[in-house]
């Protein structure tokens, strides 16, 4: 068991903050959404920058907040030394930069990075994944609480799903493929690269970790299903707590006390990246790669939903990297290659298809009516929520690829570059 206890003693948690604090992958709802309102609409590399800070490394984790810290992570040293740094949200000061553990770096995309996932943070601790399936608990202030490297993950696109927190647990999705050493030889004889990936199997595994001691609570089972990169959220359900977590060939509810699968639906594609959308009762989802579909599951059920519950489909417009957006009554989406569509949430008929430009792989995030779509290039384009397409912006900051999602809190916009962290606003 490769679990290890730095501190066993709990610390005394942070005071609670009266403010946004933006706590995982696109937010505390983790669907783009936030409270704040009067945030920047207007800016440039040269104008209304609070400040900008290097981060060495690579990685595409984007940033987190919780009050006056800002947490990113980055690997060094030919990706084997994985850390998390700790910006000062007032100033752009790096508090500490600390190596939670060292991994080997496996096979990857190349838009991919051994740091893609998104930390989790809540008033105690920082939980950060990196490329090799590890877990590590930290102190705001930098301690490690725990390490845990019993997942040897592996997938031949890397990792790229995030972790979430529901009470005491610390839900990572594990959606990989059968790994093949350069003997070929592991750990099927003949071994297939494509089991996992393009053959479905039965080895993606959920993980439920204890977020005070890293010790593992449960571990939930797909079954038959392939590659994805899609961070869970909890709803509440039916007067019940239920997660939703989709991988390549499924879309699925589980049971986040105990990871006990409630309803399946089946969903064929591969390579899953986009993060879903829920409203209306309905979950909104895209099957990646493959018969590439923006599908829409009414909630409820038990067992497999696929022929009773599927509400609507669509194929036209439907991204492969960046997350879907609902704004009531709509469902936005943004392709690879910058076209952005506005559904109907009630049948998925267009409302409308415009081109914005660049490349995109960051989600969008919706704020005070509007939605800002953050490009490749470094380009946030920004357009009001509701049937009529307009932009009312775009704001370029620097010529460094990006591809972490815009973070806010507390009046400013955090956007990571490739080598920079931005806090835009005054």
């Amino acid at each position: 068991m490769k679990l290890t206890h730095i501190l066993l003693a709990l610390s005394v948690c942070a005071p609670f903050v009266q403010a946004e604090n933006w706590t995982r992958f696109r937010g505390p709802t983790g669907q783009g959404y936030t409270d704040e309102s009067g945030l920047p609409t207007e800016w440039s590399a040269d104008s209304n920058i609070k400040w900008k800070t290097a981060i060495p490394g690579n990685g595409w984790s984007s940033p987190v907040i919780w009050g006056d810290r800002v947490f990113v992570s980055t690997t060094t040293e030919q990706d084997q030394s994985c850390r998390v740094i700790c910006v000062n949200r007032e100033s752009g000061k790096i508090e500490w930069n600390v190596e939670v553990f060292r991994q080997t770096p496996g096979r990857k995309e190349g838009q991919n990075s051994y740091a893609t996932p998104t930390i989790a943070v809540d008033s105690c601790h920082a939980y950060a994944v990196f490329g090799n399936g590890g877990v590590a608990a930290l102190k705001h202030t930098g301690q490690i609480i725990w390490v845990n490297l019993e997942v040897e993950f592996y997938s031949r696109h890397g990792l790229g799903a995030s972790p979430i927190l529901w009470k005491d647990l610390v839900i990572m999705p594990y959606d990989g493929s059968q790994r093949v050493d350069k003997a070929g030889n592991w750990p099927n004889n003949p071994p297939n690269e494509k089991v996992g990936w393009q053959i479905p199997w039965d080895k993606a595994r959920i993980v439920a970790l204890n977020k005070n001691t890293g010790i593992r609570e449960w571990v939930a089972k797909r079954g038959m299903s392939r590659i994805a990169h899609i961070t869970p959220i909890v709803i509440e359900n039916d007067g019940r707590p239920v997660m939703i977590s989709a991988a390549g060939d499924v879309i699925q509810g589980f049971d986040p006390a105990n990871g006990e699968l409630i309803w399946t639906c089946y969903s064929q594609g591969e390579g899953v990246t986009p993060g879903f959308a829920i409203g209306d009762g309905k979950v909104f989802t895209s099957s990646g790669f493959e018969r590439t579909t923006l599908r829409t599951v009414r909630l409820g059920g038990k067992g497999d939903v696929t022929d009773t519950h599927i509400a609507w489909e669509q194929r036209k417009g439907v991204p492969t990297m960046s997350s879907l957006l609902y704004a009531e009554p709509y469902v936005y989406a943004v392709t690879d290659g910058g076209i952005v569509t506005c559904y109907k949430e009630d049948d998925g008929e267009i409302v409308y298809q415009e081109r914005i430009g660049g490349r995109h792989s960051a989600s969008p995030v919706l704020i005070d009516d509007k939605i800002y779509f953050l490009s490749e290039e470094g380009e946030t384009t920004i357009i009001p929520a509701g049937p009529e397409f307009k932009i009312l912006n775009q704001n370029r900051l620097n010529d460094e690829t990006t591809r972490a999602s815009i973070a806010v809190s507390q009046g400013n916009l955090f956007i990571r570059t490739q080598n920079t962290l931005f806090c835009i606003g005054d």
